[in-house]
């Protein structure tokens, strides 16, 4: 009787856990184009030396005329929650990325020399793990003594940048509605359609996987490479084929698309992972580091004994460096 109960009660929890996860997280932040027609931007230079002019996430916040920025981000967001959508905050996740005393911003490929840095978007991302980003842009406009705001809003898959939802429209002028008000006024009629797009990418995500990128390299000190071969299942077989069978043996599609692969490079795209995974009788959620860091524990075993060290790139891409952690 104990044993059925104690089933009975795992089961539950795992419904609970499902119903309550059921509803992808969701972060606002302002666009792109809205960031640089206000200013509010800065140079970042890329790993191949180009220079790139990208927003300025990082003191957005702190400049004296966000006021109107801040309202209206906490408009939209308020309207998604009502919705029962779960929210992350783009001003908190930013002051958590700051405090942070150790981050891992520049790493150095030992097969090209190239260095790897890492955005302020993409650090946004990989700090605050919501599964989809409400890419806002709008622009409060005058007519007479009246303002009204004219929108465009896209529902990006923060591991992709895929666009799976977007809207824009233009509100009713007023002469004493706030702002927050006038984006309420001009959104409020389009989000269920919106919200259910969301879901509907979501429900795709539950059923078919998560889409991301993984990426392989070598240290210039290892003592293998992707050429290297290992008895493995009655056969000798290089590493590169490994480490391919595996990512079809735990891929929801089981055909990850295997782009680019040389002895000491290996690309995986269109790989589909779970949304959650169970440990110890309950769900929790799967990332791409979770998913990269059990490829990871594979190949430190035997046969292979092969060390190896993980750096998150964003939210949806990772890499796996082989021969030292």
């Amino acid at each position: 009787m104990r044993k059925l109960f104690t089933m009975f009660l795992l089961v539950t929890l795992a419904v609970v856990s499902m119903a309550q996860a059921k509803k992808p997280t969701i972060m606002v932040m302002p666009a792109d184009t809205y960031c640089s027609r206000n200013g509010y931007t800065t140079e970042w230079v890329d790993e191949n030396g180009n220079k790139n002019v990208v927003s300025d996430l990082t003191n957005i916040f702190k400049q004296d005329d966000i006021e109107d920025l801040r309202l209206v981000i906490s408009e939209l967001s308020s309207i998604m929650a009502e919705r029962g959508f779960p929210l992350k905050d783009l001003e908190q996740t930013l002051k958590s990325i700051q405090q942070e005393s150790v981050e891992m911003s520049l790493l150095e490929s030992s097969t090209s020399g190239a260095y790897i840095t890492e955005s302020m978007l993409d650090k946004v991302k990989r700090t605050a793990k919501a599964d989809i980003i409400l890419d806002l842009d709008y622009t409060v406009m005058q007519k007479g003594p009246q303002r009204y705001i004219s929108y465009n809003m896209r529902a990006l898959d923060s591991y992709t940048n895929k666009v799976i939802a977007a809207n824009s429209g233009v509100g009713s002028p007023s002469t004493t509605a706030p702002i927050n008000l006038l984006l309420e006024e001009a959104v409020l009629n389009y989000m269920d359609s919106f919200c259910a797009q969301l879901m509907a990418h979501f429900e795709d995500m539950s059923r078919n996987g998560r889409e991301i990128v993984m990426k392989f390299r070598v240290w210039d000190n290892a003592e293998v490479n992707f050429e290297s071969e290992f008895d493995f299942e009655d056969d000798y077989l290089e590493l590169v084929d490994i480490i391919s069978y595996w990512m079809e043996d735990n891929t929801l599609n089981h055909a990850p698309t295997r782009t680019n692969a040389t002895e000491n490079y290996l690309v995986f795209e269109q790989v589909r992972i779970p949304l959650y995974k169970e440990h110890n009788g309950r769900l929790s959620a799967l990332d791409a580091r979770g998913f990269a860091n059990g490829l990871r524990s594979y190949l430190k075993k035997e046969p292979f004994l092969i060390e190896s060290k993980i750096y998150e790139r964003g939210l949806g891409e990772v890499w796996i460096i082989i021969g030292e952690k």
